[in-house]
């Protein structure tokens, strides 16, 4: 899961109010909400705003509730289980739902697993059977007061002068870092502990994730560690969050289970860092988790009063470009607005609540039709799925958009695009997106593959380039130029005065980075969407 989580930041310190952390404004606990007493604070069952017919439209019976795990551990373009590695790819990501920006020299290796349908979440010996007294996580609200501002963690050192990347951790991201140095070595011990006491504790959250686990187990926890060791950074990491509360809504997540992943994860943190833990990392661990929490909360909240939790859409067409690459096109069951360069999650009838990250191939069409590019890798149950046993009249699921490879409409700056594989799609969405606002602004696209059988979409990027005279596409196969895509960039150019815009697998966005940088690209110029990997950026 993209990790459900929450906020509201008084920054941990509670005037009057009893344990860690006290919300400024606490609604009401719903009607018979049962509240359980930890330690002195309560674990307070919220009902969270609805949106009239919110999750009623009619349709297929898909699953309802989606896997909570697989968003976790991504924002800005990467891939698991053997999968793309880009929100034009399929990814196991978390991921899902946002993407943060990434920094490009931190993108680190992808993880590659391959799930087997049959797996179960591991239970580690010695898991208490019955609820017993944990951490004190706080009352979560359900939305934030009319006006309220976003903090995050607690108020760090200040020394004017020093860009934020370079200002001194708050006392309470040190603690948070030593733990997570504590618990690296031991880190599948962690991850199993933590989901056998959620599972134990409490059952009734069993069905939000996937049946199968072994993939996913470790998307959730892993996203709320990484949103919590970055909790200094608060332009990010809230915009991040954000995105995560809004796609969580797909996975049916509602306020009140919030304090009982918190409740867990501090559990099996304190486990297995307990050569480190004292009251003061416990205290520190519950603000950023309520923090990083309640921002997901209010979030979601907000959209529920204006998007539905997901959309219905009908497969209208499928084209089988190679073998493994098809080019699958819906149409949802109502308004589903976005941007080019965004992607967004996809659920199939015959894997429920698994859901997988795609690009939009297109920029948004009058007839409201979408299009993704898919294609089937080795292990991936989604991609296999929808290339080879999709077919029209067939309905899937949608998550919200997301993605901030996005253009910017406000200069006149060349774009310097490299799409490889099925990275392509957003890239050719990006075009479309300058050619119908009328710019007449470079754009140079760089479209890489390993074949020329996989170079399926260059009918399609060449006969854009013969109506745009301001668009030049250039294909690079490596089997035949014996050098990588970003590679080939430096034969060209000069670009620093380009933005850049990067889709395809995680190893040629990394070195694409470290490339564009070399060449003087500024960091803040280029763009992608990593979704396996949560990388905070400035």
């Amino acid at each position: 899961m993209d990790a459900p989580t929450t906020m509201s930041a008084d920054k941990g310190i509670s005037e009057g109010g009893g344990g860690w952390f006290t919300s400024r404004n606490q609604p009401p606990a719903a009607p018979g909400a049962e509240q359980q007493t930890t330690e002195g604070s309560r674990l307070a069952a919220l009902r969270p705003v609805r949106r009239q017919g919110t999750g009623s439209s009619p349709g297929p019976s898909i699953a309802t509730e989606a896997d909570p795990s697989e968003e976790a551990a991504a924002p800005p373009g990467t891939q698991t289980d053997g999968e793309a590695v880009t929100p034009a790819e399929e990814t196991a990501a978390p991921d899902d739902e946002t993407q943060l920006p990434a920094r490009p020299e931190e993108i680190p290796p992808a993880e590659q697993t391959s799930p087997t349908p049959s797996s179960a979440p591991a239970q580690p010996p010695n898991v208490p059977d019955t609820p017993s007294a944990g951490p004190r996580v706080p009352v979560q609200r359900s939305s934030p007061p009319q006006g309220a501002a976003t903090t995050l963690g607690t108020d760090p050192p200040h020394f004017p002068g020093l860009s934020p990347r370079d200002q001194p951790p708050s006392p309470d991201a040190v603690r948070i870092r030593r733990t997570m140095a504590e618990v690296a070595p031991v880190a599948e011990k962690v991850t199993s502990y933590f989901y056998a006491l959620l599972f134990v504790r409490h059952p009734d959250l069993r069905p939000l994730f996937p049946a199968a686990m072994d993939a996913q187990r470790d998307r959730l926890l892993r996203a709320l560690l990484t949103a919590a060791e970055h909790i200094d950074n608060a332009p990010v990491l809230v915009d991040y969050l954000q995105n995560l509360g809004r796609g969580h809504r797909k996975y049916g997540t509602r306020a009140e289970h919030y304090p009982a992943v918190g409740e867990c994860l501090i559990g099996a943190l304190s486990k297995y860092a307990s050569g480190i833990w004292d009251t003061e990392t416990e205290a520190a661990w519950v603000r950023a988790y309520t923090t990083i929490s309640q921002v997901m909360i209010d979030a979601a909240a907000a959209d529920e009063l204006c998007a539905p939790a997901w959309w219905y859409a009908e497969v209208v067409s499928h084209d089988l470009r190679t073998p493994d690459v098809a080019v699958v096109t819906v149409r949802p069951d109502q308004p589903y607005p976005f941007l080019a360069g965004q992607y967004t999650s996809l659920e199939t009838p015959w894997w429920p609540r698994i859901w997988r990250h795609y690009s939009f191939a297109s920029a948004p069409r009058s007839d409201g039709l979408l299009s993704f590019h898919v294609k089937a890798v080795p292990a991936g149950w989604v991609s296999n799925a929808l290339v080879h046993r999709a077919h029209p009249g067939d309905i899937i699921r949608l998550g919200p958009p997301t993605g901030s490879m996005t253009v910017d409409h406000t200069t006149d700056s060349g774009l310097l695009c490299l799409g490889g594989g099925t990275g392509i799609a957003p890239i050719k969405a990006l075009v479309e997106d300058v050619a119908e606002h009328g710019a007449r602004r470079s754009v140079e696209v760089f479209y890489g593959a390993r074949t020329d059988n996989d170079l399926y979409d260059i009918d399609t990027m060449l006969r854009l380039q013969q109506s745009h005279p301001w668009l030049s596409v250039r294909a690079f196969v490596d089997q035949q130029a014996h050098l990588q895509l970003p590679d080939a960039v430096r034969e060209y150019g000069p670009w620093h005065e380009y933005d850049a815009y990067l889709s395809g697998p995680p190893g040629m966005i990394r070195s694409g980075v470290d490339t564009l940088r070399s060449i003087g690209i500024p960091s803040e110029r280029i763009r992608h969407d990593s979704v396996e990997e949560i990388v905070l950026a400035q």
